[in-house]
């Protein structure tokens, strides 16, 4: 066989046998197959599917109100679909999830599990998201563009991944390559080891570095490995194709009323936020500034009702948490406020950053309660930091204008269209309160919205960032790899 035709077939064989799986599913659907629905039926009669996943940041995890996770959300919806409740184990690694599925003992693997059809004793459902792999490399190294730079470097991967699939694809042209594997480690126990020098570079997929990057300004991007796989679920093979294909069905229908997407942006589509204000600044800042300060925002989170994510949101955005802050209009202190507003929530001191925060909140609680009561939910939020930045007098100028317009003077979307018109004459002559820099509240509100996102994946990830971390014993990194040698 010639040597081109021989590299093509084996780069992607993967491909050739899913094909081929299908066709003989297709051709011989019942052939030494148990009952169609035997699964499917089991499950509803005992009422709980069992689902075998990861405890990690992109799968399943305990967040502030409950369960959560991409793959969480999915699975709860699916047993709702199927009209059973939910059963969980996180307690495995990647081969542990589909030991346990292809024992009979779970239902199905929700883990991040790339679809893998050379697998015996499993099924696996139609894809439900990209996994494009990606190499990483540590920050100061020379770098890391093309597959042929990863040579003579220490490179680890998450065995079952599907890492593994690529790096052996790529070994047909680079025979040389050699890495390392590990089943008990997670994505960010990689980072950790690329940051600190354990390893050169380590293969991971795109979406879980753009989740894992805040904890890691150590780590730089390097390129893209290879086509993108597929993320799947796994179902044990031997028990009919009923649960599969009711689960195909549940998939394809959240593809096509846009669920799946709607998912796949909360979880994964945030990058950009760390991106506007400098990934490595703002987590240096989240680490060496905010903990001075948490507990004060925690403080007058209490005593305001407000979330102190928020509230630490609009100190960064007003002052970067410095609380010595000064303007060249004389506004001062963490929550950088003026003279008359200090005066106004009783604040004697306004670089003193307990007084400064609480003045800030209540004055933000104040802002709040004088909006229309016509003004509801998250609209009455962005409205009331709008005023915190521009005034009440010209928010309500705003809202006129979106009402001649023809827009809701109670919807954001609207005004905040309309804010930026307070700098035109045309518009500002109509108005009480004249001439405002009508674009900068809506770039305030904008700013605050992201860093208290940002904020949020922060405070819900840390302490499984932390988890994950701690949950390797302290021992030679040498007896949680297995080289994976050259094919010399």
């Amino acid at each position: 066989m010639p040597q081109a035709l021989f590299r093509h077939l084996y780069r992607y064989r993967r491909w050739y046998l899913l094909l081929l799986s299908a066709l003989v599913l297709a051709l011989f659907p019942n052939r030494q197959a148990p009952p169609q629905g035997r699964h499917l039926d089991d499950i509803r009669h005992r009422d709980f599917i069992a689902v075998f996943t990861r405890n990690t940041p992109t799968t399943y995890y305990e967040g502030r109100h409950g369960p959560t996770g991409f793959e969480f959300e999915l699975i709860r919806r699916f047993a709702d679909h199927l009209g059973v409740s939910l059963s969980m184990d996180a307690s495995r690694n990647i081969e542990g999830v589909l030991d346990a599925v292809r024992s009979g003992e779970g239902d199905l693997g929700a883990a991040a599990l790339p679809l893998d059809p050379t697998l015996e004793g499993l099924y696996f459902s139609r894809p439900i998201l990209e996994l494009q792999p990606l190499v990483v490399y540590r920050r100061g190294l020379p770098a890391l563009r093309e597959p042929a730079d990863l040579m003579g470097r220490s490179v680890g991967a998450i065995r079952g991944s599907g890492a593994g699939l690529i790096l052996r694809e790529l070994q047909v042209e680079l025979p040389e390559l050699s890495w390392k594997e590990a089943a008990d480690l997670e994505v960010a126990d990689l980072l950790q080891r690329v940051e600190n020098g354990s390893l050169d570079a380590a293969v991971i997929y795109a979406h879980q570095f753009k989740l894992n990057r805040l904890f890691f300004p150590g780590v730089e991007n390097g390129f893209e490995l290879g086509e993108p796989l597929s993320m799947a679920w796994a179902l044990p093979s031997g028990q009919g194709l009923g649960l599969l294909e009711e689960a195909n069905r549940f998939l394809y229908a959240l593809q096509l009323d846009g669920t799946l997407d709607e998912l796949v942006q909360r979880y994964f589509g945030h990058d950009d936020y760390l991106e506007y204000v400098g990934a490595r600044i703002f987590i240096n800042d989240v680490h060496e500034k905010l903990p001075d300060y948490a507990d004060l925002f925690r403080k007058a989170a209490r005593d305001t009702g407000f979330d102190w994510k928020l509230l630490a949101a609009v100190g960064y955005q007003e002052s970067h948490w410095d609380p010595q802050a000064t303007s060249p209009t004389g506004v001062r202190g963490l929550m950088m406020l003026t003279n008359p507003t200090a005066e106004e929530v009783g604040i004697a001191d306004r670089l003193d950053p307990a007084q400064s925060i609480d003045g800030g909140a209540r004055y933000l609680l104040q802002t709040m309660d004088r909006l229309p009561e016509e003004i509801t939910g998250t609209d009455r939020l962005w409205m009331a930091l709008a005023a915190y930045n521009v005034g009440l007098g010209h928010l309500y100028d705003a809202q006129r204008i979106a009402e001649l317009r023809g827009g809701d003077p109670h919807a954001w979307t609207d005004v905040r269209e309309a804010l930026p018109l307070l700098q035109n004459r045309e518009w500002y002559s109509q108005t009480r309160h004249g001439y405002a820099r009508g674009g900068e509240p809506v770039i305030y509100v904008r700013n605050v919205r992201r860093y208290y996102e940002v904020l949020n994946y922060v405070d819900r990830s840390q302490q499984q960032f932390f988890q994950l971390n701690q949950r390797v014993p302290d021992e030679d990194d040498d007896s949680l790899f297995n080289t994976v040698p050259p094919v010399l």
